[in-house]
């Protein structure tokens, strides 16, 4: 009897555990009365500028950005405006004691500081697979009297939802965009593109292949996801000046960068999303599409391609109604539901903790537990490491690693056993630099240190004591950053990998087969091989 009590009793806690009402995590910002506003509304229709001029004139605020750079472009805004503002971010800190406001990127977001207004960017992102639980956890716990959201308008319905569920009052505001956007009638062949237009690519090599092909007639700029926040604001710079007069762009375009663009050419209708390669969809081209027609620039935006079949799908998918996001949200554990998850399984098996809790957790209101594909990948590391507890195993999951690099995925093994083994760990670089890069293998290198030096800035906000070199860091990446800015900005061409007949050994960048370091080093990267 004693035995089915307990079993009961067992069962009864862990029922208990994997059911949670999310509102309730974050009691202090339960005790305000907050009022929600949402700022919906395209590109280009004065929504963040709106609510920045709204957060600058609280006596306290956040903002909270998707991306480091808008995190940093808008602490200078509020410093330019003469406002003591800090700068938090998952690499670095720049405190002001006499600060009332601050910028950092969400994930950072402190739930235990009380403010007036509280500004969240890009709303939409809360349906990003990896990333989308920060601005759930954002809206629901961000402790603020006036809370803020701004997006576009396919988030509607999931702001309703979670207003809704929130029990607290939204008001919507809608924008408009300032000037019209129009499909061009004909494709756009290389030879008649004109200053200010900005070309869209899906990949790393394809944008570096057309700024070859371009730098021919054209001062070109680049701009691409594996470059650092810094180059890209560089690269976006010289645009913006007429330094350059055409941009190659990926997708990387679409969020946190305001430059004088009057025509977007798409060169392709499809992308590689990490799984397939698969069509635009509407939500991505309109996006895109709205960094055209800079209000203040150009009296009208344009939208092309460089071919016919692809300005056709463009055309379409356009006029397209936005695809809904729809419920439920992803939720990401907390610490202390994996440490008691732990102690109900009897095992601190990450990853298995991890799998119990995507397929078992439930929530209150319109939510589900998250299954993040790159805390999993980590975990299988991780759990290797014996003597590292579950805590830290949790923590150093969500460490900025990219395991396709074959560097970065090195330096995260000799950062875990230094954690470990309790060591102190200098910065040391990688690569040594020596003016320019030459090759495409070269740039691809400098970017990759880059991410390198940002996982050791990750590890050092969180074990100061065992990475002490922040600066040195931090001082090694602007050398970094300005040897990447002197190789795209002196418009010479990168030596590219040579093709090759072995398709099957194909870079993961290009869609051309190589046989060089270069093929080698992308591979590995391709593979996660160190």
């Amino acid at each position: 009897m004693k035995k089915s009590i307990t079993a009961q009793s067992w069962q009864e806690k862990l029922n208990a555990l994997l059911h949670c009402d999310l509102k309730a995590l974050f009691p202090l910002a339960r005790e305000k009365k907050r009022k929600i506003y949402f700022y919906v509304g395209p590109t280009n229709s004065g929504k963040t500028h709106k609510a920045i001029q709204t957060l600058m004139e609280a006596d306290c605020g956040m903002y909270l950005a998707p991306l480091r750079l808008l995190a940093l472009e808008n602490y200078e805004t509020l410093k330019e405006n003469d406002i003591p503002v800090s700068l938090i971010t998952g690499e670095e800190e720049i405190l002001d004691e006499e600060a009332g406001h601050i910028c950092s990127t969400i994930e950072m977001l402190n739930y235990n500081l009380d403010v007036d207004v509280c500004v969240i960017d890009e709303i939409q992102m809360l349906d990003d697979p990896d990333r989308g639980w920060a601005w759930v956890n954002a809206i629901v716990g961000a402790p603020a009297q006036t809370l803020i959201l701004t997006g576009s308008v396919n988030a509607l319905d999931a702001i309703k939802k979670i207003a809704n569920y929130l029990d607290e009052e939204l008001e919507v505001v809608k924008f408009y965009r300032k000037n019209p956007l129009e499909v061009l009638p004909k494709a756009t062949p290389f030879k008649e593109i004109k200053k200010g237009t900005a070309l869209i690519a899906f990949s790393r090599a394809e944008v570096l292949r057309l700024k070859s092909k371009l730098s021919k007639k054209h001062r070109v700029s680049v701009l691409y996801g594996n470059l650092s926040p810094e180059v890209r604001r560089e690269e976006a710079k010289r645009f913006r000046e007429g330094s350059s007069d055409i941009l190659v762009a990926t997708d990387a375009i679409a969020m946190g960068l305001n430059l004088p663009i009057e025509t977007i050419l798409f060169t392709t209708d499809s992308k590689f999303d990490g799984i397939q390669n698969r069509p635009l969809i509407p939500n991505e081209i309109i996006q895109i599409a709205g960094r055209a027609g800079r209000y203040g620039y150009h009296q009208k935006g344009y939208i092309g391609a460089t071919d016919q079949k692809v300005l056709e799908h463009i055309d379409k998918e356009f006029h397209a109604p936005l695809h809904t996001i729809k419920p439920p949200f992803h939720v990401k554990a907390t610490t202390s539901q994996i440490i008691s998850l732990s102690q109900h399984l009897k095992t601190d098996n990450l990853k298995k903790i991890l799998a119990y809790y995507s397929k078992h957790m439930r929530f209150t209101g319109p939510f589900k537990a998250a299954n993040l594909g790159y805390m999993l990948e980590l975990s299988n590391i991780l759990d290797q490491k014996k003597r590292l507890n579950l805590e830290t195993k949790y923590l150093l999951a969500g460490a900025p690693v990219s395991t396709k690099s074959p560097l970065i995925k090195k330096a995260y093994l000799f950062y875990i056993n230094a954690i470990l083994e309790n060591k102190i760990v200098p910065y040391k670089a990688s690569i040594t630099l020596n003016g320019t890069a030459k090759t495409q293998l070269e740039l691809l290198k400098a970017e990759d240190e880059i991410k390198k030096i940002s996982l050791y800035l990750w590890l050092a906000y969180k074990f100061p004591q065992l990475f002490p070199d922040s600066q040195k860091a931090q001082l090694a990446r602007i050398k970094i950053n300005q040897y990447c800015e002197r190789s795209l900005k002196s418009n010479k061409i990168l030596k590219a990998p040579k093709p090759r007949d072995n398709k099957n050994n194909q870079s993961r960048y290009s869609k051309r087969p190589t046989r060089n370091k270069y093929t080698n080093y992308k591979n590995q990267r391709r593979k996660g091989k160190s």
